[in-house]
């Protein structure tokens, strides 16, 4: 039987990682190479750079509540993401590993019958996947358009709040500079919303893996006798495997796990809060409503596959 591509459901996820600088060709890592400098400049140009530009408007704005905290919701996102970054690159040999071990035969679905057992898994993957994008882009629009919807693009209002060494009240300034941060920020969101998703894959993974594992347990009463001792040494390797690829996961993902759920929940509260201070119905309500949304679907992501790894090893240890 044909070996199943477990990378396929994930093929869109890793193009956009490679694209944003995070995925090196192949089974590589990163060397110094031009894909490496191409990492580095779109990292630090379109990530690390306005994160420090609107940090340092903190300086310039302290004395103003409203602003503050429109500023700093958005800053604590951005960081979050930062870290994120940092984190892919620094572990990108155990993501590499990752992969590779997917297509290891122990891995493979044996019939067709665990195929259609895994498909489910991997269908979830792909809604969460599709749905997440929706308040993202939305919320990316509407950053992009307010100050032109509410006529503040007149006033040379930037879309988001940030300091920088030159005057963008004045042309062509303003212009170059609205169009920079709006780059920066769809970069950003973009590369956040598919690191966070490929971590979702990756506790899909080991639950779809807890799923074959336990349909091999299952059927261990129907095979002959003088199989049987092979087969069960086959589900405990099995066994093995699935707990050394969880545990890789978990170095890669628990720190970013728990810097997800203080940023997501900081963030949350200060972008209700700023809802309380714009007027209603507002392209900038709309805005944090599409922003609130997207950080619960963010929280909910860790949630969601974290709690259905947790469900399929509970129901792999009752046998």
């Amino acid at each position: 039987m044909e070996n199943f591509d477990w990378k396929f459901t994930i093929r869109v996820n890793i193009m956009i990682l490679k694209i944003a600088g995070l995925w090196p060709k192949g089974t590589e890592i990163y060397k110094c190479n031009l894909y490496t400098l191409y990492s580095i400049i779109s990292i630090n140009l379109f990530i690390n750079a306005p994160n420090f530009f609107q940090a340092a408007n903190i300086l310039f704005i302290y004395t103003d509540l409203e602003a503050l905290t429109a500023l700093i919701f958005v800053i604590v996102t951005e960081l979050m993401a930062s870290f994120k970054v940092y984190c892919f690159v620094r572990n990108i040999a155990i993501l590499k590993s990752l992969m590779a071990e997917l297509d290891k035969k122990i891995f493979q679905p044996k019939n067709e019958q665990q195929r259609d057992l895994i498909r489910p898994n991997l269908n979830s993957w792909t809604l969460t996947y599709v749905v997440f994008w929706i308040p993202v882009i939305s919320n990316l629009i509407m950053w992009a358009i307010y100050p032109i919807v509410d006529g503040t693009v007149k006033e040379y209002r930037l879309p988001l709040s940030a300091w920088y060494p030159f005057n963008t009240k004045t042309s062509p300034s303003y212009e170059i500079t609205y169009l920079y941060q709006i780059v920066a920020i769809w970069f950003l969101a973009i590369t956040n919303l598919n690191m966070d998703m490929f971590a979702a894959a990756l506790m899909m993974y080991v639950g779809t893996q807890c799923d074959i594992l336990c349909d091999d347990l299952r059927n261990l009463g129907t095979c002959a006798e003088t199989e049987y001792n092979k087969k069960l040494l086959d589900c405990i390797q099995h066994h093995k495997t699935i707990v050394k690829f969880a545990t890789q996961s978990n170095n890669f993902f628990s720190d970013v796990a728990l810097g997800q759920f203080f940023a997501s929940s900081v963030s949350l509260a200060l972008a209700l809060f700023q809802l309380t201070l714009v007027a209603p119905f507002s392209s900038e309500s709309y805005s944090l409503l599409f922003y609130a949304f997207a950080m619960t679907v963010e929280i909910f992501l860790y949630c969601w596959f974290g709690n259905e790894v947790e469900l399929k090893v509970s129901l792999m240890i009752s046998f």
